[in-house]
């Protein structure tokens, strides 16, 4: 699945806790997520997957290209229609992830990707993934860097996010049911680092204005983001911008 030439979605709105492809002034932050979905690739090629937290869709149709099969969940009612009218390709059911409409041993991988910071029930959620998966059954979990997402502070800057981890908190945090096989960040590439010196901060100048009052030029380098611009490393993971974790069911 391409999707630098999709269209907007125009029976889903921004919320908050959810990017869409095709609308230009989110493209970062759509890139951003891509770009993880993208690294999620070789773990789920052959096998029975549950995408927990679909959202839109884009992620989900990019894993079912090489996954043996993808069941996409959503909470949202309007997001799982959508997902299931825009990727017909695609097994879609609204779900709450507290209690996964999944048999008990039955899904090679869960993939929770920029989800888990939005739940109230971590722990249980994991325990949940713990009893949908297979033995040696594996989760990657993505979610936003506290140290780097919210520096400073004692409470998410997102309204929408209950609790941000660090990748010390995180690893904790999944330890009980799984044990964690590699812990990445993910970082600004070279072409993004040059949109930070030059705006002072790419992601601040997003985030200072709404899109409506961005200088031509912030706006230009927005649209033009690409997935390839984002890089997923094991190194500096402190200073990353998002954590993921790859995680074996014990």
């Amino acid at each position: 699945m391409s999707t630098d030439t999709l269209t907007p979605s125009p029976t889903l709105g921004l919320t908050g806790e959810r990017t869409l492809p095709g609308i230009p002034e989110e493209n970062y932050w759509f890139r951003r997520h891509e770009a993880a979905y993208a690294a999620v690739v070789p773990w789920v090629t052959g096998a029975h997957v549950v995408e927990a937290g679909a959202g839109e869709g884009y992620g989900a149709a990019l894993l079912a290209e090489t996954a043996r099969s993808v069941l996409a969940l959503d909470y949202d009612a309007a997001a799982a229609a959508h997902a299931a009218v825009r990727y017909p390709g695609l097994t879609v059911a609204r779900a709450n992830l507290a209690a996964l409409p999944v048999r008990d041993g039955s899904a090679d991988v869960i993939v929770n990707l920029q989800v888990i910071e939005h739940l109230w029930d971590q722990p249980g959620f994991l325990a949940e993934c713990a009893r949908a998966l297979r033995p040696a059954g594996t989760l990657v979990v993505t979610t936003p860097n506290r140290l780097t997402f919210s520096p400073g502070e004692d409470a998410p800057v997102n309204p929408f996010h209950t609790r941000e981890l660090t990748a010390a908190e995180l690893a904790e945090l999944l330890a009980p049911q799984f044990r964690v096989v590699r812990m990445y960040g993910v970082h600004h590439g070279p072409r993004i680092g040059r949109f930070d010196k030059h705006f002072r901060g790419f992601t601040a100048a997003q985030l200072a204005t709404p899109p409506a009052e961005w200088h031509p030029a912030l706006r230009r380098a927005v649209a033009n983001v690409r997935t390839t611009d984002f890089r997923i490393t094991e190194d500096g993971i402190d200073a990353s911008l998002d954590l993921f974790a790859v995680a074996i069911k014990r």
